[in-house]
């Protein structure tokens, strides 16, 4: 979740809200198919206290592709299930690439700020030392006499 505290009565595609007859409806599948989904691991939809199935929005989207994708596209249920499988990895890895790319942007960010501070801490009244080539040339100092 995103940290924020939630209506607990709001509603999201994610909230467990339809029986197994409403959603065998919604995704246009017989109630017996849902429970063989549920039984493979294809879709698994949340449980009530009685031990009866609670399907939520984004189960019933999931089941229409498990039904698109086994009668349109011919796929088998265990090639099915291994796609579901590898979509939920690639969420999951780019949810992570996301977070990591948010904390680089902030650390470059940070990284700028510190190195500011340090160049705005450089003494001004400091001359750059610069190598001299040595000689063997006297040079004699004498202070000015004020004049009278």
């Amino acid at each position: 979740m995103d940290g924020r505290r939630r209506n607990p009565y709001e509603l999201t595609d994610e909230t467990p809200v339809y029986v197994i007859s409403i959603a065998a409806q919604l995704s246009g599948l017989h109630p017996q198919t849902l429970r063989q989904y549920d039984r493979l691991g294809l879709v698994s939809p949340d449980r009530t206290a009685g031990r009866g199935r609670r399907y939520s929005a984004r189960d019933i989207e999931l089941l229409r592709n498990v039904q698109q994708l086994s009668q349109d596209e011919g796929i088998n249920l265990a090639g099915i299930k291994r796609i579901i499988e590898l979509e939920n990895q690639v969420a999951a890895l780019q949810h992570r690439v996301a977070e990591l790319s948010a904390a680089v942007d902030g650390a470059a960010v940070a990284m700028r700020q510190a190195e500011a501070q340090v160049h705005a801490s450089y003494r001004r009244d400091l001359v750059p030392y610069q190598d001299v080539q040595q000689t063997s040339a006297l040079v004699v100092w004498r202070p000015k006499r004020p004049k009278d």
